[in-house]
């Protein structure tokens, strides 16, 4: 029996149903532990003030390396790109929708100082740059949650990925999805990841879901945030997509106030991902980023002392 680790949240398990379902299909047994993780028991704080490595995967982790789980189901956003020792992302399966979406309304018809929310600095950064007259809140929790708070009217809008709505059959209720020229999405968004240990049976049932071409893209993107050194403190925005065996990356730093915007969009061998986001990397470095970088890395230190 595969024992597939996942958190508790309606979204979560309905990856990890999905990636069991593709399993099953292949033959194998499995079953699903529910881990509760750091990251799902402060649901009622910003993302900025509680963020670091592995908040939504550590004790995931924990019970890979201890054997109580084979596989483990990640939004790829919400994996560090620095991996425990002994742990691999064994697969990327196909990607879903990789942009934001907004719920409520359109951006350009919400009333000027409409409430929108959003937890991410990345989003927020580039929705001041799009609509500096909106007022926007923090807001967190599931996706559901999030969503009631619009249809009570608490929120004009929220804006969030859109594949986690699309997976859960939410889709209809999307009134505007942002090209990536719009609003750069975060690094791997719309992807999922499968981790394990580096051999075993968990690894080698991973790797039957593994789509090459998913990899190559979310690898180039991660490799760009890798050499940036960000995380979700940081509004750093990346995306890449193929066209025939061209790899194309843009990615983007934002000051927290939207007030300086740097990207860059380069074009690589796809079978050389990594390189492709280091040099996307050191371009947005050079232009600039590193001050914005350090500024905000600055500033969230303060706040911790």
């Amino acid at each position: 029996m595969l024992v597939i680790g996942s958190r508790g949240s309606q979204l979560a398990l309905w990856q990890a149903n999905h990636i069991k379902a593709k399993l099953e299909g292949r033959g194998l047994a499995c079953a699903i532990e529910i881990i509760h993780t750091r990251g799902d028991k402060i649901l009622d704080v910003p993302l900025a003030k509680v963020g670091g490595k592995g908040l939504f995967t550590k004790e995931i982790e924990a019970a890979l390396l201890e054997g109580r789980v084979h596989l483990a189901v990640h939004s790829l956003k919400d994996l560090p790109t620095e991996l425990p020792p002994g742990l691999v992302m064994s697969a990327i399966p196909e990607r879903a929708d990789p942009h934001d979406a907004i719920i409520g309304s359109k951006l350009r018809t919400l009333r000027p100082g409409a409430v929108v929310g959003t937890s991410s600095l990345r989003r927020i950064a580039q929705l001041t740059r799009l609509r500096p007259d909106l007022e926007l809140r923090n807001i967190r929790g599931n996706i559901d949650t999030r969503i009631s708070k619009v249809e009570k009217g608490e929120y004009d809008a929220i804006v969030l990925a859109a594949a986690g709505v699309k997976r859960l059959g939410w889709g209809e209720i999307i009134a505007e999805t942002f090209r990536a020229d719009v609003m750069l999405p975060a690094v791997g968004q719309g992807a999922l990841a499968l981790e394990t240990l580096a051999s075993g049976p968990g690894f080698e049932a991973a790797s039957l879901l593994d789509d090459p071409w998913a990899r190559f893209a979310v690898t180039a993107e991660r490799a760009l945030l890798a050499e940036l050194g960000g995380g979700c403190q940081v509004p750093i925005g990346a995306f890449a997509n193929l066209e025939n065996t061209e790899l194309f990356l843009t990615g983007g730093v934002f000051s927290p106030d939207g007030a300086t915007m740097i990207r860059y969009t380069a074009a690589g061998d796809c079978t050389k991902p990594v390189e492709l986001g280091k040099s996307v990397a050191g371009v947005l470095l050079q232009r600039g980023a590193a001050a914005i970088l350090e500024s905000v890395y600055n500033t969230s230190t303060e706040k911790d002392q």
